[in-house]
């Protein structure tokens, strides 16, 4: 039982501490790519320390549980871990194994009503998109990799898809010049490639699951900011830093985000501070050293549930 507690502290420590240490830092903004794989696997360690504890936890509160889970161990794992009696955990360990449980199916069913949704949300923008630009007589369903519909601002978007689309209005197409539509197109291609859309799924899922825990809500607003700016990244990598930020000012100035009071999308403003400013990326030794630590935190855990166990058998 006490590892079990000792990993409920540390996946708690963990959701305190990393989201802070993270968010005090400057490289996340010149490396988003880093820092995606940073969050990505301090939000799995706090998961898998609570599964853990979960795991630990019934097997302390019920034989039924431990039978299996240990049936290929020596006795002296068995103890080391303090399952000794048919009884050890007592009550509290049921108590923590049901909770833990409890919140595991919870995030099931999150992660489950997510990917319902953002199907539907994509059958219904699909039927819309036909609805506005239906075929042309002879024309393959599915065959162009860009789509104009008429509109009077300008906009683009991916469609997702058997194969996606890239929707572009006309407004955008009269504010675009030269190699910016190339930006954009190379912008929501990079969205596309590093399957950003599971990232939002997931950071949503567990934002909506579990509305007061801090580090899921700042989970999810970083996942929105951070697959923009590795996107920007792939863009301005192609076409130059330039194009690609008058390509998000020719997309969004109509929107008032470039004023005194742009709220609910500052972040375009920022994205084009950040490509004009063209900070240099970090030392490719100095990503690769950011990228190994991030790797170890979700070990950590895994060190502290098996350690017991691997010191009884040496």
């Amino acid at each position: 039982m006490m590892v079990s507690a000792a990993l409920l502290m540390l996946g708690a420590l963990t959701a305190v501490l990393a989201p802070r240490l993270l968010a005090r830092a400057e490289w996340p903004e010149r490396e988003p790519v880093v820092a995606l794989w940073a969050w990505q696997c301090v939000v799995g360690a706090v998961l898998l320390c609570f599964a853990l504890s979960m795991l630990l936890s019934a097997a302390a509160a019920w034989f039924a549980v431990r039978g299996p889970l240990f049936a290929a161990a020596p006795h002296g794992v068995v103890h080391a871990y303090g399952l000794g009696g048919p009884q050890e955990g007592g009550p509290w360990a049921a108590v923590t194994a049901l909770a833990l449980a409890g919140g595991a199916l919870w995030t099931g069913a999150m992660l489950t009503r997510e990917v319902i949704r953002a199907r539907a949300r994509t059958r219904a923008q699909g039927a819309e998109l036909r609805f506005r630009a239906p075929l042309l007589p002879g024309e393959e369903p599915d065959g162009a990799r860009l789509v104009v519909l008429e509109g009077p601002r300008p906009d683009a978007w991916w469609q997702p898809g058997a194969k996606p689309q890239l929707v572009v209005t006309t407004a955008a197409l009269d504010r675009l010049k030269g190699s910016q539509l190339d930006a954009v197109l190379a912008h929501e291609q990079g969205h596309v490639a590093a399957r950003h859309d599971w990232l939002l799924h997931c950071s949503r899922a567990l934002a909506g699951g579990f509305p007061q825990v801090p580090v899921f809500a700042a989970f999810e607003a970083e996942m929105y900011r951070l697959v923009e700016l590795a996107a920007d990244d792939v863009a301005s990598r192609r076409f130059g830093r330039l194009t690609t930020a008058l390509a998000l000012v020719g997309l969004n100035e109509d929107r008032g985000v470039f004023g005194t009071s742009p709220a609910p999308q500052a972040h375009v403003s920022q994205r084009v501070r950040r490509l004009l400013s063209a900070a240099p990326r970090l030392s490719a030794g100095r990503r690769l050293r950011l990228t190994a630590l991030a790797t170890l935190v979700p070990a950590v855990p895994l060190m502290v549930a098996f350690v017991p166990g691997l010191s009884a058998l040496a």
